[in-house]
């Protein structure tokens, strides 16, 4: 029991991979003092699991990695690695194999230790500190409040807030934040979609026009609007129409046919009367949103407003700066920003010719001013349709003379839906797409927010509706969370044999667990702490379910080969100490993902 005290005591927060990692840097830098290995030599100390176990557990290439540098054969260096290797008990033997690998055989007791660090840590096991504290801001959904959100935005939903609670298990402080569209032509749409149905309510005869916003949410403002104000704010059909150029219907310009009644709305309302308009729809929307994301178990630290850009004079202060860096010229009454400098493919007007500055000038002070917040970090979580907007804001912050590097966009590709083995209609007849709320509805939230992260965030998603419904051992998440509830199934029969689970009896007569499946749960269950990182710094919540799903099939695997509540005391609280690690380990995951880790099922 001495040995296994000393593995439980290493620092549970890192893997064994990391622990080795650990040892041959201590090896390196010995012979780099002893001049045996150049002082400034500079190389990445890779440490891998081997597919082959009479390989050992774990290999590395290190020695081959510094042959070229330090002139030198491979083996020899992997002996001379190996003979300032710091002893250490976890590793029971060391071999050099083939050109020069180091392969490295670990002690039982160092893999049966993670039962009781499991156990000790609870929902804190395999968090560690790599982060360090450094901030980081992921940004994500950020849909325009202009109706509700549909099941595209659900994927960017779930994913960003996965990768946030990834980043903050693995040491990041990060602060979740929405951008807030609150400004611009389409939220002038929608207001000028309220106002007319709202004049349809006061008794005028409208048009509506083809780009409009169509959906009962609009009918459903209007409506608030003309409780509260009566008729106050009417204006003849006519008046409204008049000199506003034909729509699409009538063989004109929709585009130019909206801005007219945009204009109409701001001419003929007075000021306060627009701006309740405006605000009635964006506010009725944004609670819309903010209410569905709140029971999508995706929260924010910040709403932040597009229109506090222009409002505290960020938008102009992010001009005047690429002014006077000499970065902007005139063209044609409007302002442009000189991007093809900084390997975007075109120029992009940041001020039009009516004065009006762009969405992009405001997205470009938006990240001007994250990074003035002192991110050391900044994420945004965007639509794959977005890739080619990349480059520019990259070069709008280069040319800020910020550090482009601090921002990385991750791109979120489209999910598919699938009913019956066939593709299902994305909308309605109305042109409004399936939303959030309804497949959250139709799949519950577990589903919805499990499904969405099985790909990578940049592969199209067919998302199996039949199948994420199911319950059965097709369906990942269901056979995930069944491992959990069975660990909980097996602790309420102690009760009805007459049996009690002594854990500290248990973690004592570990060294009894000798059996293959046992073995295999051990060493699954020693890898999350690497995984949990491998999902947080890659940025792919995907590998975090692959590991449930492999730790679920260790432990069915058990269940089904093997007695846990056996008469044997030793034997049974040992078992039962390894399987509750287990339980522990699967809802941590499951809880990272956002789904729920039930007791029962």
């Amino acid at each position: 029991m001495a040995v296994l005290t000393e593995y439980i005591k290493r620092d549970n927060s890192r893997s064994m991979k990391a622990h080795l990692h650990n040892l041959l840097a201590k090896s390196l830098r010995t012979l780099q003092t002893q001049g045996e290995l150049p002082a400034d030599l500079d190389t990445t100390i890779h440490v891998e699991h081997t597919r082959d176990s009479s390989h050992g557990d774990y290999a590395s290439n290190l020695a081959m990695t510094l042959a070229k540098a330090a002139k030198r054969n491979p083996r020899e260096i992997a002996q001379q690695i190996l003979d300032t290797l710091p002893q250490d008990k976890a590793v029971v033997k060391t071999e050099i194999a083939g050109p020069g690998f180091i392969n490295f055989f670990i002690n039982a007791d160092a893999n049966r230790a993670v039962v009781q660090q499991i156990l000790n840590a609870g929902d804190k096991f395999g968090r560690a500190k790599v982060g360090n504290g450094r901030r980081v801001m992921v940004e994500f959904v950020s849909a325009n409040p202009t109706g509700p959100l549909h099941v595209g935005h659900g994927r960017g939903a779930a994913y960003g807030a996965t990768v946030a609670d990834l980043l903050e298990a693995i040491g990041y402080d990060v602060h979740r934040e929405y951008y807030v569209n609150d400004a611009g032509r389409q939220m002038d749409i929608l207001a000028t979609s309220v106002w007319l149905r709202y004049l349809e309510l006061c008794g005028e005869e409208i048009v509506f026009p083809a780009n409009g916003y169509k959906g009962d949410y609009v009918w459903d403002v209007a409506a608030s609007i003309h409780r509260g104000h009566g008729d106050a704010m009417r204006i003849g059909a006519f008046e409204v129409f008049d000199e506003v150029a034909d729509d699409e219907p009538a063989g004109g310009d929709k585009e130019a046919h909206i801005d007219g009644l945009i204009q109409s709305a701001k001419t003929l309302l007075r000021d306060d009367q627009y701006r309740l308009i405006f605000d009635s729809g964006l506010n009725y929307i944004l609670d819309d949103i903010r209410d569905d994301l709140e029971h999508f178990g995706v929260n924010y630290d910040e709403w932040y407003s597009e229109r506090s850009l222009t409002d505290s004079g960020a938008v102009e202060k992010a001009l005047m700066r690429l002014r006077e860096s000499g970065h902007m010229y005139i063209k044609d009454g409007a302002e442009w920003f000189k991007s093809t400098d900084f390997g975007d493919e075109k120029d992009r007007v940041v001020v039009r010719d009516n004065g009006q500055s762009t969405y992009f000038a405001s997205d470009i002070a938006y990240h001007m001013d994250k990074l003035e917040r002192g991110f050391d970090r900044v994420i945004d979580v965007w639509g794959a349709d977005h890739h080619g907007y990349v480059p520019r804001v990259r070069a709008a912050l280069e040319a800020l003379g910020d550090d482009p590097s601090k921002m990385d966009v991750l791109l979120v590709q489209f999910a598919v839906l699938y009913r019956d083995g066939k593709k299902a209609q994305m909308s309605t007849r109305s042109g409004e797409f399936i939303t959030l709320r309804q497949l959250r509805k139709e799949v519950g939230n577990d589903a919805a927010r499990f499904f969405y992260v099985m790909r990578k965030a940049e592969q199209h998603l067919d998302f199996d509706l039949d199948l994420a419904k199911s319950q059965s051992n097709d369906n990942p998440m269901y056979y995930i969370q069944y491992a959990h509830a069975r660990v909980a199934s097996v602790m309420r029969q102690l009760a009805d044999k007459g049996y009690k689970y002594d854990q500290v009896h248990g973690l004592a007569n570990l060294a009894r667990l000798t059996e293959s499946h046992e073995a295999a749960l051990f060493t699954r269950l020693s890898r999350y702490p690497e995984i949990l990182e491998q999902a947080a710094v890659n940025h792919e919540p995907h590998q975090l379910m692959y590991y449930l799903r492999e730790l679920a099939n260790e432990f069915h695997t058990y269940y089904n080969a093997h007695q846990f509540l056996v008469d044997d005391a030793a034997q049974r609280d040992a078992r039962l100490a390894l399987i509750n690690a287990t339980k522990q380990i699967l809802a941590n995951g499951l809880n990272l993902l956002g789904v729920s880790a039930p007791e029962s099922m």
